[in-house]
């Protein structure tokens, strides 16, 4: 147990660090949208919660089911799959309703420095944090599965809840950090005009490429 839990902390640690899609999205929309701290952690945490939870969900199913971890390897593969070209999509609308937002307040001859302050109705600012939540529950998370498994197997529940604790805290606090430490450094070297004013259609491009090195890199 003590191994399976040290297994727990270490892969938490290094899968979360490897995958840029756990916090690049984050820091580029938190720049871009001039999100306070208080939000930023608020959206980090729901959504890396149900990353985490999806994956114990899908693991228990599996248990409950007497399905083997191969046959779990192909759902896994398949939500990567629609979480990648989600991301990806997710990335390049941005980017173009951030552009298509720069050029019509141009034109208006109103442009403000302060993101929050562009002239938006019902526009995708204010889904993207749910967009976001949505691709990270569809997200697989597969090095969770099968440490949770073996404890779910021997039928110890005590042991499954730990498993997934040290897991769930070690991902989000890794998530967290990187986001926060990312979006406090850059908080006085990106006040450049460039940025206040194509903040949104940079951050698109990054999550769309962030979405592409998953799918086609596997990064």
């Amino acid at each position: 147990m003590l191994i399976l839990l040290l297994s727990a902390l270490s892969v938490g640690f290094i899968h979360t660090l490897l995958g840029p899609d756990h916090y690049v999205p984050f820091i580029v929309l938190a720049k871009s949208r001039e999100w306070s701290m208080t939000k930023t952690t608020v959206v980090t945490l729901l959504c890396g919660i149900g990353h985490v939870l999806s994956a114990v969900a899908l693991g228990m199913f599996a248990v409950y089911l007497g399905l083997a971890l191969n046959k779990l390897n192909f759902i896994e593969s398949f939500r990567g799959e629609v979480a990648a070209w989600l991301l990806i999509g997710f990335g390049f609308a941005y980017f173009v309703w951030g552009l298509r937002t720069t050029i019509k307040n141009k034109k208006q001859g109103h442009f403000y420095l302060h993101a929050d302050e562009l002239h938006t109705k019902g526009s995708l600012k204010d889904v993207a944090p749910w967009i976001l939540f949505i691709i990270f529950v569809l997200g697989p998370c597969e090095p969770l599965i099968p440490l949770i498994m073996y404890p779910a197997i021997q039928g110890s529940l005590l042991n499954t809840i730990l498993v997934v604790s040290v897991f769930g805290l070690v991902t989000l606090s890794t998530m967290l950090f990187m986001v926060l430490a990312a979006v406090y450094s850059t908080k006085k070297l990106l006040k450049f005009s460039i940025f206040e004013r194509y903040g949104n259609a940079m951050a698109g491009m990054i999550i769309f490429g962030c979405g592409l090195a998953i799918k086609f890199l596997g990064v």
